[in-house]
């Protein structure tokens, strides 16, 4: 296992900065990268180890960046190159490591590789996208459905063929069967590290292969039932996505940017591997040394973080994972906010606190999405209101992305809370989240904000939080209790994973005798740990 001060990420908390909303510094109501300059400070004032910036290279912003036009150069909506170099260096100042996403399934159809490919089917650029010929019958080449409605595939006049669309027509997705595409992706990855990057998040990682011979997806069968969570509205839960995702070939290429970016030191991998059981996908793209650092698992992110998903989480990971490494998830851009994501009449608060206090005491690292911190709830939009293209597409029963998307509050009694002098931002900001901002927190000792730092602190501080083995206890539900050990550091970590009131007896807890830390709504009477709805404590041993 790894020692304390190598491989950063390892344990290691990283914040997730979605630009577009996390400050803006020319008042044109959209973030940019020197709005996150200025705000850099609160970010290292939480004790996190890094920042994830969501894409802010150049684009047409159809899906707002991660449809990339240039990767080698930044969108004027969020700046410039030395802008971004100001960022990196700044952070890098206030012992923050900082992660590029990068978008390599696809590109814009704006970008000049496309442009060119589509021109005609013998130019230098012809196979750089997966195209393919209609049916006899002029119908798309298989069944692969795109996530945001409709046909993977769109038919290009031109060249009198389809090309291939995982998301919205204008992200046309690479041919990594073509060596030159891999080599330019590959030049794309030398060139952020040369600028002196600490690693990438790598979007959608598993999707950069498709079946050679575009064999259609199998429908679900009886033992593939359709799944309840996320709800499924879209009809791609239909398919077994066993061709147009998580081919074999996928993860020898990661493997060649894993062995490329390791000629850098102390640089990292972070993969979006999601597919039929999120879990098992991110295990398999982490273990062993040559692969992702570490993955993401999509486990509590679309649950409702109640006792049965919970359970069901941690044991399949710890189950699966080996000695790959896993990077838990409360909320993030593609999701609705956790604590809306709960259910009960509970003050936010509490449901915020449950949440950040789970993803930072389990085995693993921790992704924190903007706003976290706060404590910030779903923001309510109308459809007038909403930007993203996959929230209107399945409009009403999917309106979770832009929602969790909007603004942040930094001061609660300015106009726009701060985070933009204009008249109108990009999405508006909660009327909800004014009393959240950052001013009245930092003001409040007992505030979310200053709890969570207390907490990240904490895990810093201590190898079994950030290193230590794990050992889900057995308690009766709705109790989840679970223990952390490493080199003589024993901890116990409870929650009441419910809306109801819970109890668990002390001596249930085998050697649990100092009570380290307790959300506001939990507290030891006569040897019994009395649990308010998402309450939690921390034990020592």
């Amino acid at each position: 296992m790894a020692e304390i001060g190598k491989e950063w990420w390892r344990g290691g908390v990283i914040y997730q900065i979605y630009p577009r909303s996390f400050m803006d510094s020319n008042g044109d109501g959209v973030g940019d990268l020197p709005g996150i300059l200025q705000k850099l400070d609160h970010v290292a004032s939480l004790g996190v180890d890094a920042i994830w910036i969501s894409p802010f290279c150049k684009s047409p912003m159809k899906d707002f960046g991660y449809d990339v036009s240039d990767y080698r150069d930044v969108d004027p909506v969020f700046g410039t190159l030395e802008d971004f170099k100001a960022v990196l260096n700044r952070a890098h100042e206030l012992g923050l490591k900082v992660l590029t996403d990068q978008v390599w399934c696809h590109t814009s159809d704006q970008h000049v590789w496309f442009n060119e490919s589509r021109q005609s089917r013998d130019n230098i650029k012809a196979d750089w996208y997966v195209w393919a010929d209609p049916k006899p019958d002029g119908t798309p080449p298989n069944n692969w459905l795109s996530w945001f409605g409709g046909p993977a595939w769109t038919w290009d006049a031109r060249r009198r063929q389809y090309y291939l669309h995982h998301f919205l027509s204008s992200q046309p997705v690479l041919n990594y069967w073509h060596e030159d595409v891999c080599n330019a992706i590959k030049k794309v990855a030398e060139f952020w590290m040369e600028l002196g990057v600490d690693g990438f998040r790598l979007d959608v990682s598993n999707y950069y292969y498709c079946d050679r011979d575009l064999r259609d997806n199998p429908a679900r069968g009886p033992n593939d039932p359709i799944p309840e969570d996320p709800p499924a509205s879209n009809p791609n839960y239909h398919q077994l996505r066993i061709h147009s995702v998580n081919q074999p070939e996928n993860l020898e290429f990661v493997k060649e940017i894993r062995a490329l970016i390791d000629r850098w030191p102390d640089r990292c991998l972070l993969g979006e591997a999601a597919g039929e059981g999120s879990a098992d996908v991110a295990a398999q793209y982490t273990q062993g040394n040559d692969r992702m650092n570490m993955a993401y698992t999509f486990g509590l992110l679309g649950s409702d973080m109640t006792i049965d998903p919970v359970i069901a989480s941690v044991h399949n990971v710890e189950r699966i994972v080996g000695d790959g490494w896993i990077c838990w998830a409360t909320s993030n851009h593609d999701f609705k906010r956790g604590p809306s994501r709960m259910p009960g009449e509970v003050p936010h608060e509490d449901k915020a606190l449950y949440s950040t206090a789970l993803g930072l005491t389990l085995r693993g690292s921790y992704c924190m999405y903007q706003g976290e911190e706060l404590g910030l709830t779903q923001a309510e939009l109308s459809f007038e209101d909403l930007q993203d293209p996959y929230d209107k597409a399945l409009y009403p029963d999917h309106v979770g992305r832009d929602g969790g998307r909007t603004p942040l509050p930094w001061m609660s009694s300015v106009p726009q809370a701060g985070f933009s002098m204009a008249a109108k931002t990009w999405l508006p900001l909660s009327p909800l989240h004014f009393p959240l901002a950052v001013d009245q927190q930092e003001a409040n000792a007992d505030s979310v904000m200053n709890k969570v730092r207390a907490l990240i602190k904490w895990r810093k501080e201590t190898p079994a939080m950030r290193l230590g083995a794990i050992e889900v206890l057995e308690t009766a539900k709705p109790v989840f209790a679970f223990r952390r050990t490493y080199e003589g550091q024993t901890f116990t970590c409870v929650f009441n994973a419910s809306t109801e009131d819970a109890s668990i007896k002390l001596a249930e807890l085998s050697g649990a005798v100092s009570l380290l830390d307790v959300s506001r709504h939990a507290a030891l009477r006569n040897e019994t740990l009395m649990l308010a709805p998402y309450a939690y404590a921390i034990f020592s041993h």
